[in-house]
């Protein structure tokens, strides 16, 4: 059964166990997790959480008002071409590499005999994100995504790079990153210029401009670039390796033209890359590096929508906090009704996000670990659909954190501009919205990645029998078949119509999807803790996303209870016998 948590013991959003104070986490993890894994992991959870909570959020405050620098030359004139991090970002680094945050997914910790789940995995990397310190996670996510192209494509000749991206210990840690964008190109992938010469030893040479790099420093960065003589596009482009430092440990010959003066994610060094003959290995297959380089992007944007949600769950707490100190009119914030809405909301949208991208980081575990085909094509429309509408409820989120902040959420002093602006870069960075909205319907068109998905959600919904659950169900099983109408009438028109209608599909991909989701987890709570409580959030999710109301529900009714505040917000457990009665918010 839930146990209620008592915000107004918190002086701000920080000095605590976001593990603690994350039972929406919790729950997805003791879902998705093998119980013996939990066994073991669930206590480094704690110390990692604690440890975000206190050292690394104080941390990311001073490292965000200390931001990595370039420095062109040495004190004796001479060219170099490196970024200097400030103390606190470095400790910050140090302490969630060595808790295993990358290298646990792919090697065995201590204590285990094989790899965490990827589940697991990214439930720690979420953890991470509370401290909006997206100097940790965009590099982090990248290192992750290079290990695991190389595990995929890599012959064992860059075995000393895979052991760099995987180690545990910080000393031999190399970060990846991905240099993909050119000023010409953009999106258009297939416009890139950079061109790669061989050499006699079997390396090539990189010659051009990178326009937008993010962890430009890294010691692993996957680059595209042409070979001589390989075809226009897409299908002409490479898949290479390219580090700071060449095999005799001297500079590569590339440079850091400048660091971009960006909005937000002020610790991630992000700028332009001149290659100037940088020595280079080729990965896997020649002319087939898009595809092996779409790993890579897949996995972050699977990073980037596990980002989205631990931005939210940052920003709630912070409005949880707040609401539960502040008194104004002679009572505490969160006693009034409206404010009670909107936290229940927020807390609903938060929970909605991770149950739907945990679902899409699943697909991933199946994919890795048992080479299941079907999640494969799962995935092709469950990453993109979590990346796009996350990354717009991350900005949504930390907006509004701010307007219940007040004045003060405006001002540097407190987290809220940072939260504000580093969620901003969410729809942008691995795709915009609209770049999303159209992969979902490439993978339709070419995997048919709707039909895994419409069975998804018909299991879920078959599994659904408790009484309280009947009429949620009936609902989202409605909609379904919506979905399936939509679905098709998509796949049958002319390309610029599927194309305006891109983003309603995904939207109600996302909604039918994550309703189907939430009503099984609230059959699994009343059948396992005879808990209601995520019954609540699905209702007011179904509620929110999938019913319409007449007069805008502006229709007559109650406000909120106690209990079932109590229950969305600060997760106390409910009584299925009272969830009848209870009013939603329209």
């Amino acid at each position: 059964m839930g146990t209620t948590l008592e915000y107004g013991s918190l002086e701000a959003g920080r000095h605590c166990n976001y593990y603690t104070y994350d039972p929406s986490l919790q729950f997805e993890l003791r879902r998705r997790c093998d119980p013996e894994e939990l066994d073991w992991g669930e206590s480094n959870l704690r110390e990692f959480g604690a440890m975000i909570g206190h050292t690394v959020a104080d941390n990311a405050d001073v490292a965000d008002d200390n931001p990595p620098k370039l420095r062109t030359h040495n004190k004796h004139g001479e060219v170099i071409n490196e970024i200097e991090h400030h103390p606190a970002h470095i400790e910050n680094e140090r302490l969630v590499y060595e808790a295993g945050v990358i290298a646990d997914v792919f090697e065995s910790p201590p204590g285990r005999e094989d790899p965490v789940s990827f589940p697991y995995h990214f439930g720690q990397f979420y953890l991470m994100e509370y401290a909006s310190s997206v100097g940790l996670s965009c590099p982090g996510a990248m290192t992750g995504g290079a290990a695991l192209v190389l595990d995929k494509f890599d012959d064992g000749s860059l075995q000393r790079f895979y052991d760099g991206l995987t180690a545990r210990d910080y000393d031999d840690l190399m970060t990846g990153a991905m240099f993909l964008t050119e000023k010409q190109g953009g999106t258009d992938v297939g416009a890139n210029e950079v061109t790669a010469e061989p050499q006699e030893d079997g390396t090539y040479e990189l010659y051009g401009e990178k326009w937008f790099c993010s962890n430009i420093d890294s010691e692993a960065a996957l680059v595209l670039a042409r070979r001589p003589a390989a075809p226009d596009g897409t299908e002409g482009l490479s898949l290479f390796l390219v580090s700071t430092h060449d095999r005799d440990g001297e500079p590569t010959n590339y440079r850091f033209r400048r660091l971009k003066d960006k909005l937000g994610t002020v610790t991630v060094p992000t700028g332009e890359v001149v290659f100037e003959g940088a020595e280079a290995y080729l990965i896997g297959e020649s002319e087939n590096g898009f595809r092996q380089m779409s790993e890579m992007l897949n996995a972050e944007r699977l990073y980037n929508a596990i980002g989205s949600c631990g931005s939210m769950g940052r920003s709630l707490l912070e409005s949880k906090v707040h609401a539960a100190n502040r008194e104004v009119f002679g009572k505490r914030l969160d006693e009034h009704p409206l404010m009670r809405r909107d936290l229940a909301e927020m807390a609903t949208d938060h929970e909605a996000a991770l149950a739907f991208t945990f679902e899409a980081v699943e697909a991933l575990h199946r994919r890795e670990r048992e080479n299941d085909d079907e999640a494969h094509r799962l995935m092709r429309i469950l990453v993109p659909t979590a990346k796009y509408r996350t990354a717009r409820m991350a900005v949504d989120t930390a907006s509004y954190a701010m307007e219940i902040k007040g004045g003060n959420g405006y001002v540097e002093e407190f987290v809220h501009p940072r939260l504000l602006r580093n969620a901003q870069v969410l729809p942008i960075w691995e795709g915009a919205s609209n770049v999303m909205a159209l992969d979902v319907l490439r993978s339709m068109d070419r995997e048919a990645a709707h039909e895994p998905l419409l069975t998804l959600i018909d299991e879920r919904l078959d599994s659904v029998t408790h009484p309280v659950l009947e009429r949620l169900a009936a609902e989202i099983r409605d909609e379904r078949d919506g979905l399936a109408n939509a679905i098709t009438a998509v796949g049958t028109s002319d390309g610029e119509y599927a194309q305006t209608q891109a983003k309603e599909l995904t939207d109600y991909i996302f909604d039918v999807t994550t309703a189907a989701i939430l009503v099984e987890q609230a059959q699994w709570q009343l059948d396992v803790d005879g808990d209601a409580r995520k019954a609540l959030v699905t209702r007011q999710f179904v509620n929110s996303y999938l019913r319409e109301h007449d007069a805008r529900g502006i229709t007559g009714g109650g406000e909120l209870s106690t209990e079932a505040f109590d229950a969305v917000v600060r997760y106390a457990a409910f009584d299925p016998d009272q969830f009848e009665d209870l009013v939603v918010m329209n």
